[in-house]
């Protein structure tokens, strides 16, 4: 019988979790990068448990490891490294998850087949089944960095920024984020998609301060929501749709977006207002495509435009702007909850890298801007480097730059801080400033 060359080949779903935490942890991918690939490859049903296994091993990692080592006597190397990985899955299988102990052991053991270790059965075996027997999973660490599953220099950073509110952040950061929706006002209005998905009997939530918001009670695949090809919504953390609300476009004004992907932001300015003349720059094309494609889906035009933000010499028309989007390049810390894997793809040593790009967008869009115009600095971290301490430094060398007292600013720094969980929403950072005459402080 001749096998059917259009069915997939069955594959092992631990060892592709392995694999995506291997490629994430120890080459510096992306979960946005390499595990969408790998979940094409298996039925539709064994995807989420793929997303889950993967996030649930790199939200706590610090503890896995933890227990790793007090397991495994001496650390692998080589093509064996990957097995490291492969315990860590089970572990987490064993402690956090409700895979029975015995599908935990037997597959993630028969896994090694495919890893092609599988002369490592034995130990992967012998270490799983000692760690059910020493009950290893009751067995927590008095180091409190372990425990909140980020990594040294973040705990540290934090616990210098936030002392009074630690661990309640941590919480939230280890949480799992809600699913955001943005009503399209443009083809459909908040009520009648309410409406349609109360008919799907989709249970959601609203936020009085989103008048297009809904917060969905589950986790669903939202390409299988009413609407979805037809642009009726998108998906959109509350905290970034504060963004359009902010910026507060007028009809007619000339806006620039900047680092615009993937164009949600866009979208929603172009839905708030009419007859913007709106340019969405982005330095990374093929980032700028995902900008195409989402403002297709959704009805919406925008000008495209590739480039370097720090370079408006490349690719400024001479045109200035009456309102400027700035939402910087950043460590995307307020963002940990939705990406777990960007506590380990960040480095102590990128903030001051990030702090320095951030610091030349700025100075160099502030000619782009005109008079009386407005800028809204906005990112997804919660550290106040990247943030108000940013924001204190450009005032304080930009002659013509002045807070918009109008802003709400946060009691005594500039601009506003979201912490992730508040009001459900992202860790995000917004501070919206004002040029004035030129010769004015």
């Amino acid at each position: 019988m001749k096998a059917n060359p259009n069915k997939r080949t069955q594959r092992n779903l631990r060892a592709d979790a392995a694999t995506v935490i291997f490629t994430i942890l120890e080459k510096g991918q992306s979960a946005r990068e390499c595990l969408p690939a790998m979940q094409e490859l298996h039925k539709d049903q064994d995807k989420a448990w793929l997303q889950e296994m993967v996030y649930g091993v790199l939200r706590q990692l610090p503890l896995l490891q933890y227990w790793l080592r007090a397991l495994l006597e001496t650390p692998l190397k080589n093509k064996f490294k990957i097995t490291e990985h492969l315990i860590l899955l089970g572990f987490y299988q064993l402690a956090f998850s409700r895979v029975s102990q015995h599908a935990a052991v037997s597959e993630t053991v028969e896994a090694c087949r495919s890893l092609r270790v599988e002369s490592m059965r034995g130990l992967v075996n012998g270490i799983l089944r000692n760690f059910i027997r020493n009950e290893t999973s009751q067995q927590t660490p008095s180091d409190e960095q372990i425990n909140s599953g980020l990594p040294k220099w973040l705990y540290k950073r934090l616990a210098v920024a936030y002392p009074q509110s630690l661990t309640d952040l941590i919480q939230q950061i280890e949480s799992k984020a809600p699913i955001w929706l943005r009503v399209n006002a443009k083809k459909i209005s908040s009520r009648d998609f309410q409406q349609e998905l109360s008919q799907k009997g989709i249970e959601y939530t609203l936020s009085p301060q989103h008048p297009h918001a809904l917060i969905l009670n589950k986790s669903v695949d939202v390409t299988s929501l009413p609407g979805f090809e037809l642009g009726w919504f998108a998906v959109q953390d509350g905290a970034a749709q504060l963004a359009a609300a902010y910026l507060e476009p007028q009809t007619h004004d000339n806006i620039l977006d900047c680092c615009a992907a993937p164009g949600g932001k866009t979208g929603h300015l172009l839905e708030v207002t009419h007859d913007l003349v709106l340019t969405a720059l982005e330095i990374d094309k093929q980032r700028a495509s995902k900008i195409e494609e989402n403002l297709a889906r959704l009805g919406h035009q925008a000008t495209l435009l590739i480039g370097d933000a720090s370079q408006p010499q490349t690719w400024w028309d001479g045109k200035q702007y009456d309102r400027i989007l700035l939402d910087a390049p950043c460590s995307a810390t307020g963002i940990i909850r939705r990406h777990p894997d960007i506590k380990w793809l960040r480095k102590a040593s990128d903030i001051q890298a990030l702090v320095t790009i951030q610091h030349d967008i700025l100075d160099a869009l502030w000619p782009l801007l005109k008079e009386g115009g407005i800028l809204l600095y906005a990112t997804c971290s919660i550290l106040p480097e990247e943030n108000h301490q940013q924001m204190a430094a450009f005032l304080s060398r930009t002659a013509n730059a002045r807070l918009d007292t109008s802003f709400k600013h946060d009691a005594h720094q500039p601009g506003r801080q979201i912490l992730p969980g508040e009001q459900q929403m992202d860790g995000f950072y917004y501070c919206r400033l004002i040029k004035s005459g030129e010769n004015l402080g």
